[in-house]
């Protein structure tokens, strides 16, 4: 069987409110052939989330001219819990694409990396609950009575859940309610996922993410037919990652899993990683689909 995927884009995505390099910024690690068909990997370190938008699409659109297809992963969820787009009135028959419209509506991400992302945790939790849950997280100057720099209650029966399936087949995966503070993978979402929806409009059907458009089953060569990027979710800390000397650890990150699902690949496995774990039960595989998806690698 042929491998699935000519190149492996990981993307390592920062909620930083000003222009920032090294760690704790956004790198994008690219794993591609050369001239010779050897993997080879370069990194790019942007100081800006629009500078990395733009460095997407050249990088992708490399690919397209040369009819390479991509797997493209980036370290943020692309869903919310299960309930999110019925809880807020959004309408559509899919929920996961509801939620990228009203997410990508109310963030705005300027050219020099200020954003609203505290407002929209604020906003949201207005709309939901009226109070600071669940969006939480903030410094104390963004201190609202919708959002606190604290988490102000745990999740009830009757709430939202604070997990999705697929953070806790991760284990320790953070959950996406949080703001601020490490681990704060709330603001990389809210700031992630209008990119993402960006590079699905400008790419139409030749960009799938999984597994809202793919299903959550494994993939093969006729399911990607005329597809040219597959988007996924990675969790780099599933890897054991060891960075090299003088190398961050996001950097160290996004090259490790590269080369980890490149290694699948070439063997014929990361297929069947698109898959979902055995014994899934059907109604986590809807819930997946449908908003919150999936981990790519989770609970395997």
């Amino acid at each position: 069987m042929p491998r699935l995927f000519s190149a492996y884009v990981i993307v390592d995505w920062s909620a930083a409110s000003k222009p920032t390099t090294g760690a704790d910024s956004v790198w994008i690690g690219v794993l591609k052939r050369d001239v010779r068909f050897r993997l080879t990997f370069e990194s790019f370190n942007p100081p800006t989330r629009a500078e990395a938008e733009k460095r997407l699409n050249l990088i992708l659109d490399d690919f397209k001219k040369r009819s390479e297809r991509a797997l493209v992963g980036f370290d943020f969820p692309l869903g919310f819990p299960r309930g999110f787009a019925a809880a807020l009135k959004l309408p559509g028959e899919q929920p996961w694409r509801a939620s990228w419209d009203q997410i990508d509506k109310m963030a705005k991400d300027k050219a020099d990396n200020t954003n609203n992302r505290f407002s929209v945790g604020s906003e949201i939790n207005r709309r939901l609950t009226g109070g600071p849950f669940p969006f939480w997280g903030c410094p104390p100057k963004d201190a609202l009575t919708t959002l606190q720099p604290k988490r102000t209650r745990n999740h009830g029966p009757d709430d939202l859940p604070e997990f999705r399936h697929a953070d806790l087949a991760a284990k320790g995966a953070a959950s996406i309610w949080k703001l601020y503070y490490n681990g704060s993978v709330g603001g990389q979402a809210i700031l992630g996922i209008p990119a993402v929806r960006r590079l699905k409009l400008a790419r139409g059907e030749a960009l799938k993410a999984w597994p809202f458009e793919t299903g959550f089953k494994a993939l093969t060569e006729a399911d990607l037919a005329g597809v040219d990027v597959v988007v996924a979710e990675v969790y780099p800390s599933l890897l054991k990652v060891q960075p090299g000397p003088g190398e961050v650890k996001d950097l160290a990150q996004v090259r490790t899993t590269a080369e980890h699902f490149a290694k699948l690949d070439e063997a014929n496995k990361l297929g069947g990683l698109f898959a979902a774990p055995k014994g899934t039960a059907a109604e986590v595989v809807l819930e997946a689909e449908r908003e919150e998806g999936w981990i790519l690698g989770a609970g395997a």
